[in-house]
């Protein structure tokens, strides 16, 4: 291939399809790889959570999130201490190091359990409150970092491909587990996910470095700082409830984990039913993964940039609100396994492919302790909220059934909308008054 024609494709390839400038290309393919590697290791382990979700008893969920609630607010608080005395630089790392640590001790507390031929319902139970907060920690803080080193202008171009890295590494894993589950057993897939997160703290490293590199002249307002975030612990708590803007993502977020407890639950129950066998659950559980992860690539590398570009981030997030109201009507309409499965496959893919990206282009234009904080604290603590809500109105209304459960979250759904779309509406408005105050 000549200069020329490597030039000619770089552009066409890299520049025009893919969005990227030169001086990008190192953090991008760190930041592709650090996502890639986070949500390969999640949803290795995700598979698991369901199966033991599954061994639990369907009627034992809402519990379960509620566990899983309590334990978020905990880490939440315990986050945002250490966000407000430790620089990024360092408390970033040890994020990793920790649930890496914590996929460890399962490991061998589900070895010993298994060979000695023990119960693991109550360990199982531990487990699945446990990756609850995994999931959303690492996913979070790996979105504050994003928003925290790229610009508005590079979030709009570079968000959606960078979480096709994340698709990727979901796909991945996903298949992978698949693949290997019935060989090696469920509870020998957690070592794999444990160096999978422990290569996401190399990538870490890297792209300090060129957050250095390419901010030498105002290193104290990057992701390198040596300074910390400074502010309060519940500072995350106070600003969403003094500001419309959070107040509203946060409303968001809690419909958004309530439409999809629902079709959890739903889910749980009609796999008990239907799939008996746990390794064979697992397995159900990792296809619908894989199948939802593939049409978010395609989504996230090639389309999502030009939605964002040309009709908005309200555009874009709207559209999962819009396929939840006609997934549920069709769920109404025919309340199955298999409509399940179809309608769970779409609204992730949707929802990593277009409200993921473009909900965390919103935080592009709020301050860096806003971020980590408030960012962190609606993305786990409201989110796994919607959860508690969202089982236990499932619970409450279960005399309904399926189809008239789902009737009754059209509406909700619609709401949803309205909010997403003042949203959009609203983050335009805080960039404007930003660009024009100088800030890029």
């Amino acid at each position: 291939m000549t200069a020329s024609t490597d030039s000619s494709f770089r552009k066409l390839v890299v520049d025009k399809l893919l969005g990227i400038e030169r001086h990008e290309y190192v953090a991008v393919a760190w930041s592709f790889a650090y996502f890639a590697c986070i949500l390969s290791s999640y949803y290795i382990v995700r598979p698991m959570r369901e199966t033991m979700a599954v061994g639990s008893g369907p009627q034992t969920i809402p519990y379960l999130f509620m566990g899983t609630f309590v334990a978020m607010m905990f880490a939440t608080s315990i986050f945002g201490w250490v966000a407000s005395r430790f620089p990024r630089r360092v408390f970033l790392p040890w994020v990793y190091l920790f649930f890496t640590a914590n996929i460890a001790i399962f490991w061998v507390l589900f070895v010993q359990a298994v060979d000695g031929g023990h119960s693991t319902i109550w360990l199982g139970r531990a487990y699945f409150i446990w990756v609850g907060v995994f999931n959303l920690f690492i996913v979070s803080v790996f979105w504050s970092f994003m928003a925290d080193i790229y610009t508005r202008e590079q979030g709009r171009r570079l968000f959606g491909l960078i979480s096709a890295g994340g698709s990727i590494g979901a796909l991945l894993g996903g298949i992978g587990t698949s693949v290997i589950v019935i060989t090696i057993g469920t509870h020998n897939l957690l070592p794999i996910a444990g160096v999978l997160l422990l290569l996401s703290v190399v990538c870490i490293t890297q792209l300090r470095k060129w957050v250095i590199s390419e901010h030498q002249n105002e290193i104290d307002q990057t992701a390198a700082s040596d300074k910390p975030l400074g502010g309060k612990t519940f500072a995350g708590i106070t600003h969403m409830l003094s500001s419309k803007y959070f107040a509203s993502i946060g409303i968001a977020s809690l419909i958004a984990s309530t439409l999809g407890a629902a079709l959890y639950m739903f889910t749980a129950e009609l796999v008990a039913v239907d799939i008996p066998d746990q390794d064979e659950q697992t397995r159900f559980f990792s296809n619908l993964n894989v199948a939802a992860n593939f049409l978010t690539i395609i989504f996230q590398a090639f389309v999502v940039r030009h939605v964002v570009r040309r009709y908005g981030i309200g555009r874009a997030l709207v559209l999962l609100p819009a396929v939840s109201v006609i997934g549920f009507v069709l769920l109404a309409l025919d309340p199955v396994l298999a409509v399940i499965a179809i309608i769970t496959i779409v609204r992730r893919s949707v929802g990593f492919g277009f409200s993921k990206p473009s909900t965390d282009m919103l935080y592009s234009v709020v301050t860096p302790e806003e971020k980590y904080k408030t960012k962190n604290f609606i993305d786990t603590a409201i989110y796994r909220g919607g959860d508690v809500i969202g089982t236990w109105f499932i619970k409450l209304m279960s005399a309904l059934g399926i189809a008239g459960i789902s009737l009754v979250m059209v509406p909700i759904a619609i709401y949803w909308a309205f909010v997403s779309l003042w949203l959009g509406r609203d983050y335009k408005r805080k960039a404007k008054s930003l660009k024009m105050s100088g800030v890029e």
